[in-house]
């Protein structure tokens, strides 16, 4: 995903995936990290904003 640059990489956080749902208006955003914090401040130095909110999943549970 554009826009990351090497701050992406400073913290260990992979913007991975993006999806939009044009029905609700809302972008979801899939991001490998090794917490909240990290992706937060890697998303919010590249595109200026946050998200409402973040959801932790673990690969195949």
């Amino acid at each position: 995903m554009s826009g990351y640059g090497t701050r992406q990489g400073d913290l260990r956080v992979r913007y991975l995936r993006y999806w939009f749902d044009e029905q609700t208006g809302k972008v979801f955003c899939l991001v490998e990290a090794p917490n909240k914090e990290a992706a937060i401040a890697v998303h919010q130095e590249a595109q200026g904003l946050v998200a409402d909110e973040i959801i932790e999943v673990m690969e195949g549970s």
